[in-house]
Order: structure tokens, then sequence, then C-alpha cells
């Protein structure tokens, strides 16, 4: 398999739904890093900012390990949100019953590279 170009970063193990976060990765994909910042910082979801994060640290990665780029340089190549475990609770109901409450978590994968043909 041949490795995928670019620089990666990853957060694992957020307690937020994979499908409430993946519209907002949406949003921001194959887009340059400048634009996707200023988009997640201007989104109310709590998805934003968990990938914002994310999306800083690859940036961060990709300046750290080539020194000769610039943050105007990057775009959002790939952002790939996974489903992670599912923590399992009891919620307690009326008359002595109890539910199962599942807190989902997802994993977020963000790929940035530098824009080609400039």
């Amino acid at each position: 398999m041949a490795e995928k170009k670019g620089y990666v970063a990853t957060t694992k193990f957020l307690i937020a739904s994979p499908t409430k976060v993946r519209p907002v990765a949406r949003v921001i994909n194959r887009k340059p890093y400048s634009e996707a910042m200023a988009i997640l910082a201007n989104m109310p979801q709590k998805g934003a900012k968990l990938i914002a994060g994310t999306l800083k640290s690859a940036a961060s990665n990709a300046l750290y390990a080539n020194k000769k780029l610039d943050e105007d340089m990057l775009y959002v190549k790939e952002i790939r949100i996974d489903e992670g475990p599912r923590l399992k609770r009891v919620w307690f109901r009326a008359r002595g019953r109890a539910d199962r409450l599942l807190k989902r978590m997802c994993h977020i994968t963000v790929i940035v590279d530098e824009k080609a043909g400039e």
C-alpha cells in the first residue's frame, strides 16, 4: 500500500457522536488552511472546536517538518471522522426501570498538504 503524502494529526476518543461531527468536516474538506480555520471559528457546533484543534496540530506538524512551508501554502487534503468505542451507562427511568445510555466517541484524522503548482 502506498504511503499517503501529507502531514497527519489524529485525535482519538473524543466524546462526540461521529454523525454530528461529520457534517462539520464536510464543510472544510479540500479548503485552504486559513479559510478552514476561519470557517471553524465561526461555527457554533461542538465538533467545530474539536476539528479546529486537530487541524491546528496537523498544520503545526507540517510547519515543523518542513521549515520552508508557510500557513498560506497548506490545504486540508483529507479529513476523516471514524467511530470510536461507546461508553455504556445506565439511565434510570420511572417506576424502577432503567434504559441504556450510549455515549458515542469519535476519532478525528486530518491530513494537510501543500498546494501543488505554486
